[in-house]
Parts: C-alpha cells; sequence; structure tokens
C-alpha cells in the first residue's frame, strides 16, 4: 500500500462548526424515526427532508455563494455528510446531485448550464441520476454501447442504461455516451457525457425490484431522443477523463462505509453494557475498522479538496469500505441470537433482516470489487 496517498488530514475547525448545526437539525427533523427507517439511510428517498435540508442550507455546501451554496470546502459536505448517514437521514432525494453532479458542471459545465442547474440542487428542488452502467458491458464501462449521432445544431441518442439509482424519480441523467469510434484500439476514447431530461419523448424508465423489495435501480432505454447542444458537459470526446474525476467523489466518501451504522446501534443496544469477551472482541474490532476507514476517506477528501486526482487512493477506500459493510450483518449473528424479521420483531430483528439482504448489492454500486481491484493493481505498478 502506498501510504502517501492516506496522509493524515484532520476536520478544520472551521468545517467541524457545522457538526453542531447539522445535529440540532437532525434532532428536530429526524425526532421518533424507527431504526428500521433509518436502515434505509443512503437510498431512502424523502423530497421533502432534501427541500428542508436545502432552506436550512446544508446541501451544496462547497458551491460559491452565487449559487446559494456557502463556498466551503470538500470537508463541510463532509462533516455533514458523516452526520446525516450515522443518523440515518433519507438523503437519497438530493444524494447524487449533490455530492457529484454538481460539482461536475461546476468544473466542466457551461454558464448556462451551472445556474440552470446548481440553484436548484443547492436548494434541494433538483435531483440527479448517473447512467454509466449498460446491460451487455457488465463491468466494462469503457464498452459501453448507447451512442448519440450528430444531427442538425444537437444529437439524436439511441441505448440502454442500467442499475440506474433513482432514474425513476430524477428530473435529470447525466449520461456517458459513444459519440465516435468504440474500437479496440481506442477504447477509452470518443465519449462524451450529456444532460438527459428524464422526462423528454423517446426517454423510457423501467424500475428495477431489489430482494429487499425496494425500487431503487432502474434501466433506462432511449429511443431516438433528440439532445440540444446545450446537453454536452465539457469538451466531446472527454466523457471517459471526466468520469474518472467524478468517481473520485462517488468512492471516496463516508456512504462506502456507514451504509450499515443503523445496525451497529441496534446490535449495541442489543448488547447491552456489559457484553462477554467475544462481543466485546468483534464490535472493538469493527470500530477500528470504521475509525480507520474514516481516516482513509478523510485523506482522499483532503486530496479532492486541494484540486488532485486521488482516483487509486477513493477506489481503496471503496472497496475496503463495502467489504466491512457487507460483514457486519455476519458479526451482527454471530454475537447475538436474534433472528433477522421482515416487518415484525425487534428494532434489531428488523434492521438486522434488511440489511443483511440489501447488502450483497454494496460491493456493486460504484463499481465492482473486481474493477476496483484492477484499478488498484495498476496504481500499484503490478498490472
Amino acid at each position: 500500500m502506498r501510504l502517501t496517498d492516506f496522509a493524515y488530514a484532520a476536520v478544520p475547525s472551521d468545517a467541524e462548526l457545522l457538526r453542531q448545526e447539522i445535529r440540532a437539525f437532525l434532532a428536530r427533523e429526524m425526532e421518533g424515526i424507527a431504526p428500521v427507517v433509518r436502515a434505509d439511510s443512503w437510498l431512502g428517498y424523502d423530497a421533502a427532508f432534501s427541500r428542508k435540508l436545502g432552506e436550512a442550507g446544508l446541501i451544496g455546501l462547497t458551491m460559491p455563494e452565487r449559487f446559494g451554496g456557502r463556498g466551503g470546502s470538500a470537508f463541510a459536505r463532509y462533516v455533514v455528510s458523516e452526520e446525516l448517514l450515522a443518523a440515518g437521514a433519507p438523503v437519497s432525494a438530493h444524494w447524487i446531485a449533490d455530492r457529484q453532479s454538481a460539482p461536475l458542471l461546476l468544473r466542466y459545465g457551461t454558464q448556462e448550464q451551472q445556474d440552470l442547474y446548481i440553484p436548484a440542487i443547492v436548494r434541494g428542488e433538483s435531483y440527479f441520476c448517473i447512467g454509466m452502467s449498460e446491460p451487455n458491458s457488465g463491468s466494462d464501462l469503457a464498452s459501453i454501447g448507447s451512442r448519440a449521432v450528430a444531427k442538425g445544431t444537437g444529437w439524436r441518442l439511441n441505448g440502454r442504461k442500467v442499475w440506474t439509482t433513482n432514474a425513476h424519480r430524477s428530473d435529470v441523467m447525466i449520461a456517458l455516451i459513444r459519440t465516435e469510434g468504440g474500437g479496440s484500439d481506442d477504447r477509452h476514447g470518443g465519449m462524451s457525457q450529456f444532460l438527459i431530461d428524464l422526462h423528454a419523448p423517446g426517454v423510457t424508465v423501467r424500475p428495477i425490484r431489489d430482494l429487499s423489495g425496494g425500487e431503487h435501480f432502474n434501466e433506462v432505454f432511449f429511443d431516438d431522443v433528440a439532445l440540444d447542444r446545450s446537453a454536452l458537459i465539457g469538451v466531446e470526446g472527454q466523457g471517459w477523463q471526466q468520469v474518472m474525476a467524478e468517481l473520485a467523489f462517488e468512492r471516496s466518501g463516508p456512504e462506502r462505509f456507514l451504509s450499515s451504522m443503523a445496525l451497529m446501534h441496534t446490535l449495541i443496544d442489543q448488547v447491552g453494557p456489559e457484553p462477554d469477551a467475544l462481543q466485546a472482541f468483534q464490535i472493538g474490532r469493527i470500530t477500528a475498522r470504521l475509525m480507520a476507514l474514516r481516516a482513509m476517506s478523510l485523506s482522499v477528501t483532503a486530496q479532492l479538496d486541494a484540486g488532485e486526482d486521488p482516483a487509486w487512493a477513493a477506489s481503496c477506500v471503496k472497496d475496503v469500505g463495502t467489504a466491512l459493510e457487507q460483514e457486519l450483518p455476519e458479526v451482527a449473528q454471530l454475537l447475538d441470537a436474534t433472528e433477522p424479521r421482515v416487518d415484525s420483531g425487534s428494532d434489531h430483528a428488523q434492521v438486522l433482516a434488511y440489511l443483511t439482504q440489501l447488502a450483497p448489492s454494496f460491493s456493486l454500486r460504484g463499481g465492482t470489487r473486481e474493477i476496483l481491484r484492477g484499478i488498484l493493481a495498476r496504481g500499484l505498478g503490478v498490472r
């Protein structure tokens, strides 16, 4: 491991001041919310909650003041994000737009695109999804087949995206689309990013029901969709480079190791104040790993705040973090005899059942484990 990629980074004092502000907001807005509802935090969709968060000035913290943001550092968003996730707040409506769509538009978008989309994102009123994965590409993003062909002053788009979180509830998709080429000689060339109105003619969104009964993921079909010239983000043909920069935001945040925090809370309550030796050891071990992951994630945050491209380190955080998230339901059943129960039983039984069903998906979102380890291998110079 390259230790220089994970240099210690403390949360600056100005960002730390936000912690009490967000905790007061959560104490007010989350009172009486059941643990099993809190377990859905990162996938929990509540547009009214997101609007309240926006009204409180707690979305778009890194965006310039001219767009309604606070012009804060990446650490400011980090503090708010980890408090939201630790409390099990329903952040799914605004999360993707705040985490990566607004920063992407700020970096690559035109002034027109920034003025149109960023203020609404900051207010918690505009919701985005990501169009990367495709049915026939698996985890090989470079093999995408959706294509936009130049026509008149714009493009005509045909293709299909899959595993698109919240597409059925979103206003806009930022999609990676092939605009030229695609041969084996340049697999990463000829791709561009587009803003796609999900209510436009020719766009069909079909939800995919998961094992827990939720409909978070979707297939999205493009049938001769007309895209105006203003839909292009950044430079035509530079989509791959733009997406790689975007993925550093997606893979390094606290959601990559705090998605199962509701179970950690109910497990500790279930074990009680006098754990046996095995319970104390395992809970201590999980806590130590959480603290190490937090330090790694904060290190990546410092690199993002400095304008660097920490793709390697972000992939490492995501891989190690989701491994911990997936292990937690198994540890919970090792330490306590409570059986998972759907729609009945104790809070712990219900949270355990929900996250046992959901945990397999943690290593899929944001890039599969195999893809991430390929990135790590290249970063270490062994591939």
